[in-house]
């Protein structure tokens, strides 16, 4: 746009009261003196462009006040322009003065003779001269040795933008690129007031594309002046900057600068001002609060330190120490007639296991590893039927004791105490080969759960074989349910500590504590899975503690008179 178009376009903007503007000037009007002389020419104050740089060529002004016509007699240019500036002829005309031959350039001040600006000038001067130097430097190399360096050059000639290729004019050190072009250089002008009604354009910095990057632009200090005379920069759009973790939604129907800024979806992040998309976190991370950056996931898995893991340790230990103080008990009272009438050798076995029971549950709780996910299942899984094999074991025994008491029967020495062993052993064993096929084949292992939550990560043991996991607590309820049934066919024998009904009651609670368990396990996330099955373990041991040996010891410690054989075996006469 010319400095004539701008004038006819700040007057139509001035009548009708359009201000605020910040004006981007191009060479073209940027440094035009006669702005000054157009109505509102004021709103252009502040206005900031690039244009050429102020340049003087040295001679310049001395050879343009010297030229005559006499110099060059057949340049109409010069006849016409002599004649014009000092209104005369150079040739006698009918009614128009002779130029006497006394005038002089010197004497006037026109553009002809201003050379206080030759920006665009002296590019063309720097380009006739790079030419002039390049056929100068030619012409030199073949007059004194032609090669084939000159034969090189001379081929050349013929592409002469590869010939100005590190071509340096040292008198204004401008050099040319590889590519024969010259670096751009520019100066950055502001428009400022100068006085009432008149501007002036003040260069505030530089643009050279010959200094490395980072360094082409650079300013000199100079107060710069924005839109009308203000100091304060301005925004060049009709919305505030998005900040960080929001993404810019442009407003429909309005300019590109017009938009909303809408927070980052959950999982994604922008970290820049007016950013236009969100990035998505990678998968192991998650965006923090503020959305303007990706963070590690929360971990959870149920730990020692936190309240729920705190509480079921405790429950666990004092589960094991009340069973380690009954069997301590047991041990102090072992050849009274309570402690030998309930089979004194599989009770403290079956204390053993309920004490390996109640520890089991501690490998449930921490961070799950390679070695914790395989033991924590398999030790479950044996611990359990050793117990309830041992529980089995005593209601057998009470039900072949009854029937050894009928006239005639011989059937105790069918299993007696070797027999008992055998049968632990054997059953214990079963569940032992159960667990070494589910390690075999598909063992435990720690996973990274990241489906469940999306914004944290849930480290659990996954099963491997989830068939395998189901048939070592089927074979556990097996027993359970063999137990509860014999217990139960045994509950209304004669004797007055008849051990079955406390089997009976015990094997009730056993059996209703994983029956529950099955659809809460499914059902619960991520460390309350754990959890319920800590729970699912303590309960049902603490149900075969009290049940079975909580009235024993109540009897061994509190009623002594009933600890007599009389009492134990029903005769109270």
């Amino acid at each position: 746009m010319s400095h004539r178009e701008i004038k006819v376009l700040v007057e139509v903007l001035h009548k009708q009261s359009v201000t605020g503007l910040q004006w981007i000037g191009s060479d073209a009007w940027i440094t035009d003196n006669s702005l000054t002389d157009s109505l509102g020419h004021t709103s252009l104050i502040g206005s900031i462009g690039f244009t050429v740089p102020k340049a003087k060529i040295p001679g310049l002004g001395h050879f343009l006040q010297e030229v005559s016509p006499s110099q060059f007699p057949n340049s109409m240019f010069i006849k016409t322009f002599w004649e014009s500036v000092f209104n005369c002829s150079l040739h006698p005309v009918m009614g128009q003065r002779t130029c006497n031959g006394a005038e002089h350039l010197k004497d006037v001040e026109n553009l002809f003779t201003d050379v206080s600006d030759l920006s665009f000038t002296n590019n063309v001067y720097k380009a006739v001269y790079a030419v002039a130097h390049a056929l100068h430097n030619l012409l030199l190399c073949v007059q004194v040795n032609i090669n084939l360096e000159c034969k090189e050059k001379i081929r050349t000639i013929k592409y002469p933008k590869k010939y100005l290729r590190n071509l340096i004019l040292i008198w204004e050190s401008v050099f040319f690129d590889k590519n024969g072009d010259s670096p751009a250089r520019y100066e950055l002008i502001n428009l400022q007031r100068a006085s009432e009604g008149t501007m002036k354009a003040a260069t505030i910095g530089y643009y050279d594309a010959s200094l490395p990057k980072g360094q082409q632009l650079t300013m000199n200090g100079i107060q710069i002046v924005w839109k009308e005379g203000s100091k304060m920069v301005p925004v060049s759009m009709c919305s505030e900057s998005c900040p960080p973790g929001t993404r810019k939604a442009v407003q429909k129907g309005k300019p590109v600068c017009c938009f909303d800024c809408i927070p980052c979806a959950p999982g994604e992040m922008s970290n820049s001002t007016d950013s236009l998309n969100c990035l998505k976190c990678p998968l192991q991370y998650w965006s923090n609060t503020k959305g303007d950056a990706c963070i590690p996931k929360e971990v959870e898995f149920l730990s020692y330190e936190e309240k729920m893991g705190i509480v079921l340790v405790l429950f666990s230990l004092v589960g094991a120490f009340f069973t380690i103080l009954t069997k301590f008990i047991f041990y102090c009272f072992r050849n009274t007639p309570i402690v030998r009438a309930n089979n004194s050798e599989l009770s403290f076995l079956l204390l053993f296991s309920l004490t390996l029971c109640f520890l089991c549950s501690l490998t449930f709780i921490g961070r799950p590893s390679e070695w914790s996910c395989m033991l924590r299942h398999t030790a479950f899984g044996i611990t359990f039927v050793l117990c309830i094999s041992c529980v089995l074991g005593k209601t057998i025994v009470v039900l072949i004791a009854f029937r050894a008491t009928l006239p005639g029967s011989n059937v105790m020495k069918w299993f007696g105490p070797p027999q008992q062993r055998l049968s632990v052993l054997a059953f214990t064993l079963i569940q032992v080969l159960i667990c070494v096929l589910w390690l075999i084949i598909s063992p435990p292992f720690p996973y990274m759960n990241m489906d469940y939550y999306q914004e944290k990560i849930i480290l659990e043991c996954k099963l491997g074989s989830s068939f395998g996991f189901w048939v070592v607590l089927g074979y556990i309820g097996l027993l359970a349910s063999l137990c509860f049934i014999l217990a139960f066919l045994a509950r209304k024998l004669p004797d007055n500590f008849n051990e079955a009904k406390f089997i009976t009651f015990s094997m009730l609670i056993f059996c209703s504590v994983w029956i529950a368990f099955i659809p809460s396990y499914i059902s619960s996330p991520g460390k309350f899975t754990v959890a319920v099955e800590i729970f699912a373990i303590l309960a049902s041991s603490y149900g075969l503690l009290f049940c079975i040996f909580i009235p024993k010891c109540y009897v061994i410690l509190l009623r002594p008179e009933m600890n007599t054989k009389k009492q134990v075996m029903g005769k109270t006469k």
